[in-house]
């Protein structure tokens, strides 16, 4: 014998507490904890290197200019001029000056009215700006300028020569010397500086993917836990607990799910003890009433036998206490049968049967062998049933037929193979009536549900499906109700066949 098991009724497809999350996801909160640590170390890295960069990029650019930039002022103010110039003489000047260069030798260019001389044979006029003209008109401490020309970068400075008319007073000579530096090698420095600083960013980033990895497990712990102790709690180990840990967080998210553990687990306490008291109470309801209407019964039907000796008025009044006897005593012992399944002392005691052979078994106890029930049930399909509750089951199904439905009911019996899958029995029990209200359909199980709310004194008393449901499923088997195109329920029984024979 079987102890019966209790089981959820069927609902929407989807995961369950106990199922295992799925692994190796591209996104997850790891992933993403990782990344962004990632980026603030990219970002900080290329922000650091960058300022460094710039910083080294402007002291070596800035070197460079001051000490050219000095060194030509300082040749200038050297160097006595007669004016008017000659170009020859102006050009040996020029190179004297050029040879002179500091950091390294110059191209000087010089202007003089219509007189243009240069101390080399470089076009070095074309890297002086109009921008730096003006501003060695307008400055007499003279300019400078950085400029790039062909993709080469130059350093270009003006400075005019100028001569005393009096104390304090200077006068521009007309005389404007220009010297042009190459500033290759110190772009050569600046290249260098950029691959370090880029070269050096990328190890860094690496590195910081260890303290990335320690920080997400730090972050990641808690919620581990977290999960395991949600799902722990779905498989009902309500008890479950997380251990608090500092004063973060993280750790009030631990004392919050703890805290709502605790609740959860108080109130899930009174609504087992509750629903104890509820099941006892039933239990011992409808025990102590059997005997007084095993009593009622007895004289019911002794009345029941004599009504048509009775007055007409007793006589009705004899039949309706026999009949409302009748349907208490089925009300008790429904009422018994689904106390033992709340009290999971229900047991399957299955047998191998012909099951065509106990579904006409069933119906001719009930007399229902007339035209109201028509049967479609092949020869030679066996099954280990419990034949008492496959009879509940049948009995169950057609007397809903037939009391709300309309006839001709018709059963069904047939064999469905999934592939793969285990073979199948289905049993099918569909009626001519008007149908199932939609509304209705998801509440047709359910203990004391009737369809139609006006039918509140009907025979049924409510609990036929739900017994049917629970004798199904005691079965490792499924039931659901619908309708048929065209009016007429229909409920169809699926239990899985453990023993088949065909006969040809």
């Amino acid at each position: 014998m079987t102890g019966v098991r209790r089981r959820s009724r069927p609902g929407p497809v989807g995961g369950t507490a106990g199922d295992e999350p799925p692994r190796g996801r591209v996104f997850g909160l790891r992933t993403r904890l990782l990344l962004a640590f990632l980026l603030v170390a990219a970002v900080s890295a290329t922000t650091t290197a960058a300022l460094t960069y710039r910083e080294a990029r402007n002291a070596v650019l800035k070197t460079a200019q001051d000490v050219a930039v000095s060194s030509f002022r300082e040749e200038i103010q050297n160097l006595g001029f007669t004016l008017p110039l000659q170009k020859e003489g102006l050009e040996d000047t020029l190179r004297t000056i050029a040879r002179k260069g500091k950091p390294r030798t110059w191209v000087v260019f010089a202007e003089y009215g219509s007189i243009r001389a240069s101390s080399g044979e470089n076009p070095v006029s074309t890297v002086i700006t109009p921008e730096l003209r003006r501003a060695a008109r307008n400055d007499p401490r003279g300019s400078f300028e950085r400029v790039v020309k062909d993709g080469a970068p130059y350093l270009t400075i003006a400075m005019p020569t100028l001569f005393k008319t009096g104390p304090g007073s200077l006068l521009h000579s007309g005389l404007t010397l220009y010297a042009v530096m190459r500033l290759t090698d110190e772009q050569i420095n600046v290249d260098a500086l950029l691959v370090a600083a880029r070269d050096g960013a990328l190890p860094g980033l690496a590195v910081a993917l260890v303290p990335g990895l320690i920080a997400a497990r730090s972050v990641l712990r808690p919620v581990r836990k977290l999960r395991q102790a949600a799902r722990s709690m779905g498989s009902g180990k309500l008890d479950t607990r997380i251990p608090e840990r500092g004063s973060d967080e993280l750790a009030d998210l631990a004392r919050t799910f703890n805290e709502s553990a605790a609740q959860l687990e108080l109130t899930v306490r009174e609504l087992r003890e509750a629903e104890a008291r509820a099941r006892r109470f039933a239990a011992d309801v409808s025990h102590e009433l059997r005997t007084p209407l095993a009593g009622m019964l007895a004289v019911a039907e002794v009345l029941d036998e004599d009504a048509e000796h009775l007055d007409p008025d007793t006589a009705q009044a004899v039949r309706l206490v026999s009949a409302e006897t009748g349907k208490l005593a089925v009300l008790v012992e429904d009422l018994m049968e689904i106390s033992r399944f709340d009290a999971r002392a229900a047991e399957l005691n299955p047998d191998e049967i012909d099951v065509a052979e106990a579904i006409a078994k069933t119906l001719q106890n009930r007399h229902w062998t007339d035209d109201r029930v028509r049967l479609e049930l092949p020869d030679g399909i066996r099954a280990r049933l419990d034949p008492r509750r496959f009879d509940i089951v049948i009995a169950n199904l057609v007397g809903n037929a037939l009391r709300h439905g309309a006839a001709p009911v018709t059963v069904r019996l047939r064999i469905e193979t999934p592939a793969p899958g285990t073979p199948t029995l289905i049993t099918e029990v569909l009626d001519e009536g008007p149908g199932i209200r939609p509304e209705a359909l998801p509440h047709i199980f359910d203990r004391f549900y009737k369809a139609d709310a006006a039918r509140t004194r009907s025979t049924g008393s409510g609990l036929g499906l739900a017994i049917t449901w629970e004798n199904v499923k005691l079965h490792d088997g499924t039931i659901r109700a619908g309708n048929i195109p065209g009016g007429g329920a229909l409920f169809t029984v699926a239990i899985p066949l453990h023993v088949e024979e065909t006969a040809g």
